[in-house]
């Protein structure tokens, strides 16, 4: 074990603890290591790290929507829980990977609008920890209509470049345009999808669905959805909005999957929640958290992570919270088990009055306790960071689309049935299996 353990801390720059291996960098990158981490909203994180010592979960607020309530995991030997507000650093937002020197409109109007002009290729793996981009970000065109054109280029790698409508029943509309393309052996291809939707209810779509991979065999697929429609039991306004990104390693036993979505209604109803997981060599980490706002005041929020290797080493970190008009309680639960089934944890919890006084306790397996009132003001977010006025002002391509006209005399047909659950699916990764609380399969590659 000890020899695995400076082997992994000298490929992947992590810190060594005292007794076991630190986990896997969230941000795997296939070109290089990196020594960053990055949570669920952009924001750089410490790594996880167990020992015998003292392991005080440290808490960061910071909003919703470009941020979430995350935990970091420090070392504080033999001290009590406090929490530590701390300056946090946005990471670069979620643009598609385009050439240096190139803007996003010389980039991606060359091969939507103009005719005669090859789209460039695009084999570069989307980046992991991101998030939901916002439609600005992705530079949809969807102008031309009835385009199919293809062709070959220099270096003889081909591309082509279609578009269309598609019309259906209760005035459903699907305004597409697609293109792709791949090298002269076949080694390196890409494609791309972006769509607008619309019926008679009211409900609107904006959508991108991208795929490809490249000559070292790395793979990855990844979609972004943005939808306006009305909800059938409150007649409220809804905008949710959701994105999902795979890839896969071609030179390692390596990849990842998250799974991200966003919902909101006008009243300030707020959903926020991420899975993730993944695989690099003999690590594999898993990573779930939420946030829900009903928009009177009443705020949920909760992290559960964890990670185990090929050896048996396993070790995590949750926590949650529940607040309302300053009354609420957090607790959470850092653990961890060694290859040979040794377990250590150490659980703890706040009690918040309203009044300025805190209840606050705690035990460990290694015998210490705690259980004491303190005075201290309590600190939470009643309200998103990013909510639904913020969604609105981000989705005017989402609003400004055009429905078809309806006849005079019909009607939408809506239909209050629950819609079925999606098929399971393979998982391409290959990884470990699953608990019951797990994230889902995978998705395939959407051709």
């Amino acid at each position: 074990m000890a020899s695995s353990s400076k082997g992994l801390a000298a490929s992947f720059g992590l810190k060594r603890r005292r007794l076991h291996a630190s986990p896997p960098c969230h941000g795997l990158d296939f070109r290089k290591s990196r020594r960053r981490c990055i949570d669920g909203d952009g924001y750089r994180l410490s790594r996880i790290g167990c020992c015998s010592d003292s392991v005080t979960p440290i808490r960061r607020t910071s909003g919703s929507g470009k941020s979430v309530e995350v935990e970091e995991w420090g070392f504080e030997p033999k001290k009590s829980h406090r929490r530590v507000r701390i300056q946090a650093m946005p990471a670069m937002p979620f643009p598609s990977p385009r050439s240096r020197g190139v803007s996003k409109q010389e980039e991606f109007y060359p091969r939507c609008t103009p005719r005669n002009f090859a789209p460039q290729s695009r084999d570069t793996p989307p980046k992991r920890d991101t998030g939901i981009a916002n439609e600005k970000d992705w530079g949809i065109n969807l102008l031309n209509d009835n385009i199919n054109e293809s062709g070959t280029n220099d270096d003889g790698s081909t591309w082509y470049r279609e578009s269309g409508e598609d019309l259906g029943e209760n005035g459903y509309r699907c305004h597409w345009a697609r293109m792709g393309g791949q090298s002269y052996d076949g080694s390196s291809e890409w494609k791309e999808t972006w769509w607008e939707k619309s019926d008679w209810t009211g409900y609107k779509e904006l959508g991108v669905e991208k795929s490809g991979k490249n000559a070292e065999g790395d793979s990855w697929w990844e979609t972004w959805q943005e939808v306006l429609h009305q909800d059938e039991w409150s007649n409220l306004a809804k905008i949710e909005r959701s994105a999902q990104k795979q890839a896969k390693s071609g030179t390692e036993n390596a990849g990842w999957y998250e799974k991200w979505w966003e919902k909101y209604d006008a009243k300030g109803w707020t959903e926020k929640g991420a899975h993730k997981y993944g695989r690099l060599n003999d690590q594999s980490w898993w990573e779930k958290w939420g946030e829900n706002y009903d928009g009177r005041g009443s705020v949920l929020k909760w992290t559960d992570k964890w990670a185990e290797t090929e050896l048996g080493t396993k070790w995590g970190d949750k926590w949650e919270e529940k607040f309302f008009a300053g009354i609420g309680s957090r607790q959470g639960e850092t653990w961890h088990v060694s290859p040979i089934g040794d377990r250590w944890s150490r659980t703890w919890g706040e009690e918040h009055f309203g009044n300025g006084k805190m209840h606050k306790f705690g035990k460990s397996t290694t015998g210490e306790s705690w259980d004491i009132i303190v005075d201290e003001e309590t600190y939470y977010e009643a309200e998103p960071h990013y909510g639904w006025v913020d969604v609105v002002g981000d989705s005017s391509q989402l609003l400004s689309i055009q429905p078809r006209e309806r006849p005079p005399g019909v009607y939408p047909n809506l239909d209050f049935r629950l819609s079925p659950p999606p098929p399971s699916e393979d998982d391409p990764l290959d990884l470990p299996p699953q608990s019951d609380d797990d994230p889902p399969d995978l998705p395939t590659s959407s051709q």
